[in-house]
């Protein structure tokens, strides 16, 4: 099995996030899949996302090339939401997908690991290349969380909200202007507080 988060990997995020541990832990606590790996222990936990496929796809290729590929494989590139299936079939998906139509647009329409960062953001993200950020997601859980530090700085809004404990702010940030249905806000609010008290 990989190497689970210490208390040391929360320290070193909130040092470089200058924000309180609590908050660190907040944030994987209500945000992450609570598991950076399959069952496995090997393969990170994937969400393979086919309308991404379809737009990466769409972006190299063009709407011919893309288009035709919806015909001809649309449960692994479509210009529609959906089609997710079981997460113990997320691996043979991106696997697919990869091998049928093209590796690096299959990599990159993936959310991988503990706090699902899309792969296109391997660039954003400080990352050399594609291949250096998919190494890190199937390391270690540590690497993981480094990703997610990676991109809270990239986006000083909901590093901002994070830093002022404005969950409302965060949560919009991080999971849209929907966040409210699922009550992100409230939940960040309630995990910090029992993380600050511990």
């Amino acid at each position: 099995m990989k190497a689970k988060l210490t208390d040391a990997d929360f320290r070193n995020a909130a040092l470089w996030l200058d924000v309180p541990i609590a908050a660190v832990k907040a944030f994987e606590e209500v945000e992450s899949r609570g598991e950076g790996f399959m069952p496995d222990g090997h393969h990170p936990v994937i969400l393979f996302e086919r309308h991404i496929m379809y737009k990466r796809t769409k972006a190299k290729y063009g709407f011919t090339r893309a288009d035709a590929l919806v015909k001809q494989f649309p449960n692994l590139i479509n210009p529609n939401v959906g089609g997710y299936g079981k997460e113990s079939e997320q691996p043979g998906r991106l696997e697919r997908a990869a091998k049928l139509i093209d590796r690096e647009c299959a990599l990159e329409s993936a959310s991988w690991g503990l706090f699902q960062i899309m792969g296109f953001h391997w660039k954003a993200l400080g990352y050399p290349t594609l291949q250096a950020f998919i190494n890190a997601m199937y390391h270690n859980e540590a690497d993981q969380l480094e990703a997610f530090v990676r991109f809270i700085k990239i986006n000083p809004d909901i590093h901002r909200a994070l830093k002022r404990g404005e969950w409302a702010k965060v949560a919009a940030g991080y999971n849209g202007p929907n966040y409210a249905i699922n009550k992100y806000d409230t939940k960040l609010a309630a995990a910090f507080a029992r993380h600050s008290t511990a």
